[in-house]
Order: C-alpha cells, then structure tokens, then sequence
C-alpha cells in the first residue's frame, strides 16, 4: 500500500511542474560536419595544384619536392603558355617573365609542365627563353607511372 501512495505522488508532482529548456548547445552534429569537410579539403586539395589540364608524358624519373616558391609553367595542348593559372598573351612570355619578382636576387625554380602532343621544338623554345631571362633551375614534370622502355 506504501508502494502505491509513493507513485501516485511522484506522477502528480512531475505533471504540476513544467520542464526547462535546455540553455546548452549540442556540438557534436557541428563537430561531425567540420571533420567531414575537413577530410574532403584534405583529399581534394593535392589535385588543385593547377587549374590547366595538361596531358603529361610519363616517366620513371623519382618525385623531387616542390617548393613553395617554385613558378610553374605550363603548355597546354594548343601552345599556350600560362605562368600559374594565368595565360600569357602571344609574344609577351618575355615580357612576363621579366615581370616576375626575384626575392633577394635568386631566381626561383621553374617547374614546367607541357602537354605531351606537343612539338619537342616548341618546348625547346620556352626552355631557351626561360634560360635567356635566367632561370636556370628548370624542372619538368611528368607522371611518374610509366614502365621500363
């Protein structure tokens, strides 16, 4: 009998008194969205290193590291010459090559990507001017999953 007095009373109180609301913020849902976008920056950021699709040749040549500082150069499949992203008009290569910042008088690494349908003579030519405005740390790039010749 004790037993059903004690429930009866606890019921009545619970439905008399009304709730609080919560004044804390769950950050767990915040946290799981961060760490998902996180992983997708961290997958799709190596990909973005250059917005010019080029076909590279391959090669067995080892991976060298790149620097931060380094000026990539690219020919695309119809000849166009772009330092970084940006496309360099016809004839003004020398021009925007003088225009580049040398920090401290030492000239950067070039890293030169080209399109492997490309004439050998035209990638002879931006080297030699690349050579003439006096960089002279060339790097070419190429993929790196090729088999023995």
């Amino acid at each position: 009998m004790a037993m059903s007095v004690g429930s009866g009373g606890g019921r009545s109180r619970r439905s008399g008194s009304r709730r609080t609301p919560m004044a804390e913020i769950n950050v767990t849902p915040f946290v799981d969205v961060m760490l998902v976008l996180l992983i997708i920056f961290m997958v799709t950021a190596p990909l973005m290193t250059s917005a010019v699709p080029v076909d590279l040749p391959d090669s067995r040549a080892n991976p060298s590291e790149g620097d931060a500082e380094d000026v990539t150069v690219t020919l695309d499949a119809d000849g166009y010459i772009y330092i970084g992203d940006e496309r360099i008009a016809v004839g003004g290569f020398p021009d925007a090559l003088a225009a580049l910042q040398r920090d401290g008088g030492e000239t950067p690494q070039v890293t030169l990507r080209a399109d492997r349908g490309l004439d050998y003579g035209r990638v002879m030519a931006v080297m030699g001017e690349l050579n003439r405005a006096g960089f002279n740390a060339i790097a070419l790039v190429t993929n790196g999953s090729a088999t023995a010749p």
